[in-house]
C-alpha cells in the first residue's frame, strides 16, 4: 500500500539535517525536506537520561520508498540509533500530494500511478 507520509528524524544539529535532507531529496526518496533547528530533547540512554539540542528533520515521502528512506538515513546519520518514524498523511492540498508523488522515485516492482 502506498500514500503519502510525513517522516520525523531527530539529528545532531542543523547541518546534519540539511546533509541528510539534500541527500534524501537528491535520491528521489523524499519530495521535500523541512529543518527546524533549536530542540532540545530528554531521553533515557544507555541507563542514564540526557539531554540534547537537536534539529528536526522532516521529510515528506511516499509509503513505498519509507525501507529505502530509513536505509539511507541509518547509513548516514551520525547517531548509532537514529530516530527515524513515518506518520501517514490523511488528506490535504491533493495538487500538492500529487506533486510530492511525482517526486519521490518507486523502488524496484513500484509502479508510478
Amino acid at each position: 500500500m502506498d500514500g503519502p507520509i510525513l517522516v520525523y528524524v531527530t539529528t545532531a544539529s542543523p547541518e546534519e539535517a540539511e546533509k541528510l535532507g539534500r541527500g534524501a531529496v537528491g535520491e528521489r526518496l523524499a519530495a521535500c525536506a523541512n529543518i527546524l533547528p533549536g530542540m532540545r530533547s530528554l531521553y533515557r540512554w544507555q541507563g542514564a537520561i540526557e539531554t540534547a539540542q537537536e534539529a528536526v528533520l522532516i521529510l515528506k515521502t511516499q509509503r513505498s520508498v519509507m525501507d529505502r528512506l530509513t536505509h539511507y538515513l541509518r547509513q548516514h546519520h551520525s547517531y548509532d540509533c537514529p530516530c527515524v518514524v513515518a506518520l501517514p498523511i490523511e488528506g490535504g492540498n491533493p495538487a500538492y500530494l500529487d506533486w510530492l508523488k511525482q517526486q519521490v522515485e518507486p523502488g524496484p516492482g513500484t509502479a508510478l500511478v
